[in-house]
């Protein structure tokens, strides 16, 4: 990322690095939902998958609409929240069960608190800026994000914490 100038370098840097982060993510989720025992995160961590997918195509849209080469910079942030979620959900955890549906779900939710921050920041940039559009796209994919986590909270609290209780 080169050194930002004005609101609307702050506001490209953000999406490149939303489209990593977001690329990251949806890495290790491919990854990790093979371990995963409850049919409904199973299913949710697929839908995830699809809405990161979504998501990135807006921020190539994007990118591309503010006259920026279409590239993604490396977002270090989410690496390292692939790399606590990677030891929490292999090294540190069963192989299976409902343990660890609860720690894949912790983690899950870590990886999008952190998304939710950089599309709620975007939209805002994209709203000093005058794009009202992006903002509308942005704020969009923001509560997709919220939806999903919102999901993740109920699931685990009704279903999945109350398996690994019992373990």
């Amino acid at each position: 990322m080169s050194t930002p100038e004005d609101l609307k370098d702050l506001y490209t840097d953000e999406l490149k690095d939303l489209w990593s982060a977001n690329d990251q993510m949806q890495r290790f989720l491919k990854k990790i939902a093979s371990k995963v025992s409850d049919k409904d995160l199973k299913g949710m961590l697929e839908q995830s998958q699809e809405g990161i997918s979504k998501h990135t195509d807006v921020l190539k849209e994007l990118i591309g609409a503010a006259g920026e080469k279409v590239a993604k910079e490396h977002c270090k942030g989410m690496e390292g929240l692939v790399a606590e979620a990677t030891k929490h959900t292999t090294e540190e955890a069963p192989e299976k069960g409902p343990v660890l549906d609860a720690v894949i779900i912790a983690q899950y939710q870590r990886m999008t608190h952190y998304g939710i921050a950089g599309f709620g920041t975007a939209a805002a940039y994209a709203k000093g800026l005058g794009l009202d559009d992006d903002q509308k796209k942005l704020s969009a994919a923001t509560k997709d994000m919220y939806g999903g986590d919102q999901y993740m909270s109920k699931l685990a609290a009704t279903t999945v914490n109350m398996e690994a209780k019992a373990e």
